[in-house]
């Protein structure tokens, strides 16, 4: 087995970590996990971040302190740079936050979009292994994200949650977060999920969604009222996909 590599989940209300072998896709035990500092500055979120990185880098099997290692960010992310933090501190816009990180863990760090990681690891190694055409990976959580694979290869910053469903942006009605604060049965919930998921089918007719994010361990609520062309499953990484993806994402590009 190559050596294990740290991934590292941000999100708009947690961030979690964990060692991954990613010739596997596999986590290698229990991820740890902080809550999302308030406000999320870079600099509060880097802070939290380096403690997170402490706290797996004791575990005996933790790479050297000097190994690349991956962070999912939910924003668009573009060559390290920061271009979208709808869910996040807006004084995230225009961070170079490959540089910053690797500046303050002192290693080098591979940043990609939340959603983005969650999509290599579904696709390489979850639910959509083997899987022709386009693949949609959809995680409701904070808000909406969205991955696209074609033909195995990633399409970054596809943004997905932002489109409009019935005059609204889609995330700011149906994401996870949106049903607990309007209080939504899960038969409300898949009413809304299926004009989502309608129109999503519509303009990019995929071969397979997966579902993903933080309510995706109780995606039998749900998924069984949704009526379809394309199969829609859930994630197999569940709510670990970005801790796996990330990790993927800082392997060696050959591998990628």
């Amino acid at each position: 087995m190559n050596a294990p590599v740290i991934g590292i989940d941000i999100g708009g209300t947690g961030i979690k970590g964990g060692l991954v072998d990613p010739t596997r896709g596999k986590l290698l035990g229990e991820p740890v996990c902080v809550p999302t500092p308030q406000p999320a500055t870079p600099k509060a979120v880097a802070q939290a971040v380096a403690l997170l990185v402490a706290d797996v880098s004791v575990y005996p099997e933790a790479p050297a302190a000097d190994s690349p290692m991956g962070v999912t960010f939910p924003g668009i992310i573009r060559h390290g740079v920061v271009h979208s933090a709808a869910n996040m501190d807006r004084s995230w816009l225009n961070t170079d936050i490959n540089e910053l990180l690797t500046t303050r863990l002192g290693r080098r760090v591979e940043v990609i979009n939340d959603a983005d990681a969650a999509g290599l690891a579904e696709t390489r190694y979850g639910a959509g292994a083997g899987v022709s055409g386009a693949v949609l990976v959809i995680t409701l959580g904070t808000g909406i994200g969205s991955a696209l694979i074609l033909n195995g290869q990633l399409v970054p910053n596809v943004e997905l949650g932002h489109l409009e469903v019935d005059g609204c942006r889609a995330e700011t009605t149906t994401s996870a977060v949106a049903r607990e604060r309007d209080q939504l049965s899960w038969e409300e919930y898949s009413v809304l999920l299926q004009r989502y998921f309608s129109h999503v089918e519509f303009l990019l007719s995929p071969e397979l969604f997966i579902v993903g994010g933080g309510i995706s361990q109780r995606a039998s609520e749900y998924l069984p009222h949704l009526k379809l062309q394309t199969t829609i499953v859930p994630a197999v990484f569940r709510n670990e996909a970005g801790i796996v993806g990330a990790a993927i994402q800082a392997f060696a590009p050959e591998h990628r």
